[in-house]
This record gives structure tokens, C-alpha cells and sequence, in this order.
């Protein structure tokens, strides 16, 4: 009976056997197939219940990506059924919420206050509403680049050979090869292996820290690092450590508290990342570039410095901070500057080792997705930095003109001028008793102090001097910093013109302030 049983199966046995090893052959054809075997094989040796596992959740995927997507009843049963004229009624009924909430009055007022410029921005822009001349204070052309007639006819010459828009991001078909001169010329400048550009400003550095710090890794950073910065940050999903603002005593202790925690919990070590700015957007203050490269390498971190600031403006040649300070730009692991800012074009760049830079052309989210910038906007920067080079005399007209600027609105009562000597970002707060903010932020009326320091700004405008009041995004930001005036020197102006316009803001104060005594 057996004998017979088995002769009858032998034909589908051997036609099982034949199936199964052309399956087999025809699996090891496909490429990597090899790995994925020796993979199951070492799994099901080690953890059979693996196995079981991992196979139920492939049936489970196959059928989840068989069956239907939606449960609806295709019958139409249960529809409520309405007729044409209710349908009519409840469109007519229905009321939309609005997408935002509708502005306060005094944001109402703030909007509308902002002037609008007729014609290019320059040193002596026209206002659309008057056609008043007036000197500009608030915008950030710092080397007096706006304007420039030698990088307007560059610009002009690259926007008749390219046209305007790059049309695509740069890894696939935006790059051309104004953008690597820029990449270029940016690395050999400020002395590094490589730069990459980025096309926005902002999105630069929020978009270098999450290439880098991943969830697990130790951020130590600035409590009062600019909005951008605090993004990336908390993109990056990193373990974040504070210290206290532009205090490297603090950071050390941060630093030291960091490894005592690692030790007691007996944990791995990880990548870890010193993260602030070189001059601070918030208030001018500037770091001690030196002292904080020496903590980095005694405590093994490594380093973004955010210089949007402090490059085009800081140095002999604008180099930023490494100039200032002589120290090797190859002691900053990412150096991220403004192209926008120091330069007056666009965009922004991270420079440092080939091995960084080439990282972020893979991993840096707004140069993967991003649209690269305008051909025009990239020869710009290429010859603004020709200009920074063949004219180190700017630099010292600005540094000629933030003394100037300082030295008369020292002599204001009323005020407190912030941020270092040297920074070409000017701010000034209204002098109180207490110059920190309160223990308990809803005990200080900040609308109170914005209107003030907004009415001293419309009667500069009126007098002939642009300026701007510091704007932060209240309750998004780490920090909520006092209100204050910014100035943005320049050196497209002459000391006579500037000591003429901060003498016009001190009237100004001097005039507001004394209506409210």
C-alpha cells in the first residue's frame, strides 16, 4: 500500500523538486539576492521566532496593499439623501473659519506703517508714499554693495546669457557654472576645502544642523540664537543642552555637565555639536571666537558658527571672525554665512572639509528640494567678493561709521545702546530699572514698549532717517527678547552723513520720550 502511495506521488514530488529549484536559480538571478538569502539564513539560525514574525508581517503588508483603500459604501444605502434645494440651503448656511486670526488693531497700525521704497534700495532710497529721499538705516548693506554699478553689469551680462530662473533644484539640472564659481570662490576666500550655496537665507542654516545632528546626538547651543537656528535645531531632533547668552563660562559648565550625565548613565558616546553665532542677530553681541574654538577641541565637539552677520562686515578683507580673530577657518567644522547679507545678493552657504560640503549635497533638505538661485544673483556674489577683496577700505569706512553712529547715541538719555563695539548691527532698548526682562513675562506690557519705540521710528522716517524696530516672532522663539530699534550701518555713506542721521534718531527719542514724561 505504501509502495503503491508513493509511486503515485513520486511524479508531483519530482515536479515540486523541479519548480522549486528553478524558483531558486531565478531567485539568485536578481541583483543582491545573495545578501537577503544569507540574511534569512543567519536570522532563522539565531531567532526562528524572527522568522515566523517577519513572515506574518509580509502577509500582512501584501494584504494591506491588496484591499481596497476606502470602506465606503459603494451601494449608497446609507447616504442622506438631499434635495437640490437643501443642498442650496447649507451652502448658503455655511460659514468658513478664517485661516487666521484677524490682526489686533495695533497690528492693524504696524502693518500699515511699514514704508514701502520706490525704485532699486540703496543708501538713499525714495519712499512710495511721500517721494521723500531719505537715509537708510534699516537694511542690511553693510559694504554698500547695493547698487554697485561694476556687479549690476555683471548681473545684467549673466541674465542675458542664462536668462532669470535656474528652473531646478540643484542636484539634477539647476547647477550651471556660475553657481560652482561662486562655491568656489566663497571656499578659496575664506580659506577652506569646499563651500555649497544654498538659495535661501534662512533655510540655510536650519537645514546644515538636521543634515548633521540626528535624534540621539548632543546639541549644546546659545539660548538666544536667531529664530533660523532654533528651527534646525528642533528639525534635527537632538538632545539639546543651553547655556546662558554669549556667557563661554556657561557653556564650559554645560560641556562638563554633559559628560558627568553620559558617565553616570554609563552611555555611549555620540556625536556632539557646540551651535551659536558669531555676531548675534538678537543684539549685536559678538562671540570670543578663540576661547570658544579652545573649548570645542578640549571637550572633542564640533562647531557651527551661523557668521551671517559678521561676514562681508568683520576683518580686513570681510572675511568674517576667522580674519578678526586670526584663527584657521579649518578650526570651524561648519561655517555658515549670508550671501544675502554679507554680500547683497541671495542665498546662503555652508563652508568647510570636501567631506562636509559633499554630506549636504545628499542630505542638506533646502539644496536637495530647493529651486537653485538665479544665475544673475550668483554672479553677483562672485564679484562682491572681488570687490571685498580689491577694497579692504570699506570695511574700515564702517567700522569709521558704527563709531560714529555709537558715539552720539551714547550721549542719548533714555536709551541703551547693546551688542559689541564693532558689530555693524546697532540695537537700543528704552532705558528702565530693570534692563532684563521680568521673572514673570506677563507682568511686562511689550505692546507698550513696541509703540513707543514704533512712534520713535515713524518720526525718524519723518525726519529724513529709515530705521526699524527689531521684529521676533513672540511665542515661537526660545527667548522672548526686550523690544529694541535696529541700526544697520553702512559704507555707502560718509561719517558726516551718518553723524547727521543718528543726531536725527537722538532728536527723535529725545522728542518722543519727553511727550510721555
Amino acid at each position: 500500500m505504501d509502495t503503491s502511495t508513493s509511486v503515485a506521488l513520486e511524479p508531483l514530488l519530482s515536479f515540486l523538486a523541479f519548480s522549486l529549484s528553478k524558483i531558486e536559480s531565478g531567485f539568485y538571478r536578481i541583483p543582491g539576492s545573495a545578501v537577503v538569502a544569507r540574511y534569512v539564513k543567519s536570522s532563522h539560525q539565531n531567532d526562528p521566532g524572527r522568522t515566523i514574525l517577519e513572515l506574518i508581517l509580509v502577509i500582512f503588508a501584501i494584504r494591506t496593499l491588496l484591499q481596497s483603500r476606502t470602506r465606503t459604501d459603494r451601494s449608497g444605502k446609507h447616504f442622506i439623501k438631499f434635495s437640490e434645494k437643501e443642498i442650496d440651503e447649507l451652502v448658503d448656511e455655511w460659514v468658513p473659519e478664517p485661516l487666521v486670526q484677524p490682526l489686533s488693531e495695533w497690528e492693524q497700525k504696524d502693518l500699515s506703517s511699514v514704508p514701502v521704497i520706490a525704485g532699486p534700495n540703496g543708501p538713499k532710497p525714495k519712499l512710495l508714499a511721500t517721494g521723500k529721499i531719505v537715509t537708510n538705516l534699516a537694511s542690511f548693506n553693510f559694504a554698500g554693495l547695493a547698487g554697485n554699478e561694476k556687479v549690476k553689469e555683471r548681473a545684467l551680462e549673466t541674465l542675458q546669457k542664462y536668462g532669470l530662473g535656474s528652473c531646478g533644484p540643484p542636484g539634477f539640472y539647476g547647477t550651471i557654472d556660475v553657481h560652482l564659481d561662486l562655491e568656489r570662490d566663497i571656499a578659496e576666500f575664506l580659506g577652506t576645502e569646499a563651500s555649497i550655496l544654498y538659495s535661501q537665507g534662512f533655510s540655510t542654516i536650519s537645514s546644515v544642523i538636521p543634515a548633521f545632528c540626528k535624534r540621539g546626538d548632543i546639541i549644546v547651543a546659545d539660548r538666544s540664537v536667531n529664530f533660523a537656528i532654533q528651527k534646525g535645531i528642533l528639525i534635527s531632533r537632538s538632545t539639546v543642552r543651553w547655556f546662558d547668552h554669549n556667557d563661554l563660562k556657561s557653556l564650559e559648565d554645560t560641556l562638563i555637565s554633559v559628560e558627568k550625565e553620559r558617565k553616570k548613565r554609563k552611555g555611549p558616546l555620540t556625536r556632539r555639536f557646540i551651535i551659536t553665532e558669531g555676531i548675534f542677530e538678537r543684539d549685536g553681541e559678538m562671540v570670543d571666537l578663540p576661547k570658544l574654538v579652545e573649548l570645542k577641541l578640549k571637550y572633542k565637539y564640533r562647531l557651527i558658527l551661523d557668521e551671517s552677520i559678521s561676514f562681508g562686515t568683520m576683518g580686513r578683507t570681510g572675511r568674517g571672525l576667522t580674519e578678526l580673530y586670526n584663527v584657521p577657518a579649518s578650526q570651524i567644522d561648519m561655517l555658515v554665512g549670508s550671501v544675502a547679507n554679507g554680500l547683497c545678493s541671495a542665498g546662503g552657504f555652508c563652508a568647510g572639509s570636501a567631506i562636509v560640503v559633499d554630506h549636504q549635497r545628499i542630505n542638506g533638505t533646502s539644496f536637495v528640494f530647493s529651486a537653485s538661485m538665479p544665475a544673475l544673483l550668483a554672479t553677483s556674489g562672485s564679484e562682491a567678493i572681488t570687490f571685498l577683496r580689491n577694497n579692504p577700505s570699506v570695511l574700515l569706512n564702517l567700522q569709521d561709521n558704527i563709531r560714529a553712529i555709537r558715539a552720539v547715541l551714547e550721549k542719548t538719555e533714555g536709551i541703551t545702546l547693546l551688542g559689541h563695539r564693532a558689530s555693524p548691527i546697532i540695537h537700543f532698548c528704552l532705558r528702565t530699572q530693570q534692563q532684563s526682562l521680568p521673572a514673570s513675562q506677563s507682568t511686562y506690557d511689550y505692546e507698550a514698549e513696541e509703540r513707543i519705540l514704533q512712534d520713535i521710528v515713524d518720526d525718524s522716517i519723518a525726519n529724513g532717517v529709515l530705521l526699524t524696530r527689531a521684529k521676533h516672532l513672540r511665542g515661537q522663539e526660545m527667548v522672548e527678547s526686550r523690544p529694541t530699534i535696529r541700526i544697520a550701518a553702512t559704507a555707502a555713506l560718509t561719517r558726516k552723513e551718518v553723524e547727521k542721521a543718528a543726531g536725527v534718531v537722538k532728536a527723535s527719542v529725545t522728542r518722543i520720550l519727553g511727550k510721555r514724561r
